[in-house]
């Protein structure tokens, strides 16, 4: 039975509809950057201020993944993409209905919590129905987040000028309910106990150690986390703000921000297929050297066809690193604790975005420029290569490994 279930045909059909839902599901995220120029004109707001709701949306969907997560496990991942699905809708609404910048970055704290269902919650539910492929499986689920961002922002930019960014959330709120909810209705199959032993089992086997205690691996792993997704908030969060400041307009900006993840979606398939074969430390590792060399790109260049260029080269650079701190959890860590874990991780990593879309702004508006920002990721960039080296270099065979015997925590 097992065999039939791990890498059979019905996973890769579920991997299928599991990267719908989150294509949908997580656009919440990406919808709030493409607005934020639009509200800060609206509101008369400073670059910061306009960045809150940012911030917050971000902050909801960190703790979301591990609340989320923590409910897949208990109810499963239909019931919890349907009460998500839910909240996400009325939260749309409610920010069409916002007066002010208060009640609209309450409502996008809340919208956080309910796009977190189509990121983590997801990406570890698929991950129980692959042994062989799971690289690939990971990152191809975790590619719903990218493709998201690179579609939305392109098929709303027209609605965006002509009609004004609460016609945008109308629209989301709508497609929300008629996506997400039949869709999680289709994915009620739960993988039998059985199956989930066996993959216990098999990852035993391929259990590696670091000489850490988990408690401090889970911590290093924290700090790289945050340290890399700060780097990383500062193209993806400002680069529609960057380019209305350069006068090339939002449009323009939303094409680059479209540019830079479907880069961000061909690199997360790359990575899959890179960890695979090496392992998720040394993907994490390369991510992060070719992130910081992209956005020292952004410093020498701000021609509207260089951004275009850097922002691709930004993409193609950054993609794999997120999902990639998932396949360490599970290579280092006990698979029993592999969702709580994942779950801890991927909200800090998530807090890291919000932290970083946030410390741009502010330097932003203290400098009058985005160069500050783009140095300040780098040197974050910098904590991240560093801790990723020391855990390349302590990394080894857990001992017992390639047994089969269940190794202790």
């Amino acid at each position: 039975m097992t065999e039939a279930l791990h890498d059979s045909r019905y996973a890769w059909m579920r991997l299928g509809l599991t990267m719908v839902v989150g294509i949908v599901a997580n656009v919440g995220i990406w919808a709030v950057v493409l607005i934020m120029p639009a509200v800060e004109a609206e509101l008369g707001l400073t670059r910061a201020e306009a960045a809150l709701p940012y911030t917050l949306t971000m902050v909801g969907f960190a703790v979301g993944n591990l609340v989320v997560g923590r409910l897949v496990d208990r109810v499963g991942i239909t019931r919890s993409l349907l009460a998500s699905a839910l909240v996400s809708a009325c939260c749309y609404g409610v920010a069409v209905l916002a007066p002010g910048l208060m009640t609209l970055s309450l409502a996008h704290l809340v919208l956080g919590l309910g796009t977190a269902a189509g990121f983590g919650p997801l990406i570890a539910d698929i991950s129980h129905w692959f042994l062989r492929r799971r690289g690939i499986a990971v990152a191809l689920a975790a590619s719903s987040n990218y493709l998201s961002g690179a579609i939305w922002p392109t098929l709303l930019a027209g609605m965006l000028e002509s009609g004004g960014w609460r016609d945008v959330y109308l629209v989301l709120g709508a497609v929300t309910l008629a996506v997400v909810v039949p869709l999680a209705l289709m994915l009620r199959r739960r993988l039998p106990d059985e199956a989930h032993t066996a993959a216990e089992a098999a990852a035993a086997t391929r259990a590696r150690s670091t000489g850490l205690s988990p408690r401090m691996l889970q911590l290093a792993l924290g700090v790289a986390g945050v340290s890399c997704c700060v780097a990383m908030a500062m193209p993806q969060v400002h680069i529609v703000a960057y380019c209305v400041g350069l006068g090339y307009g939002p449009a323009v900006g939303a094409e680059m921000l479209s540019l830079m993840l479907l880069g961000g979606v061909i690199s997360r398939i790359l990575s899959g297929l890179v960890a695979d074969r090496f392992g998720g430390v040394r993907t994490v590792l390369i991510g992060s050297v070719l992130q910081c060399l992209a956005l020292m790109l952004y410093l020498p260049w701000d021609g509207m066809a260089s951004l275009y260029v850097v922002s691709a080269v930004f993409g193609l650079s950054q993609g794999g690193i997120v999902p990639s701190y998932a396949l360490v959890v599970r290579e280092f860590l006990p698979a029993r604790e592999a969702g709580r874990r994942v779950g801890f991780l991927l909200m800090l990593t998530i807090l890291g975005m919000a932290l970083g879309g946030w410390m741009s702004g502010w330097i932003y508006d203290i400098s009058g420029s985005y160069q500050l920002a783009f140095l300040n990721g780098i040197a974050w960039n910098g904590l991240n290569i560093a801790i990723m080296t020391m855990l390349l270099i302590r990394s080894r065979p857990r001992k017992g490994a390639g047994t089969g015997m269940p190794q202790p925590a």
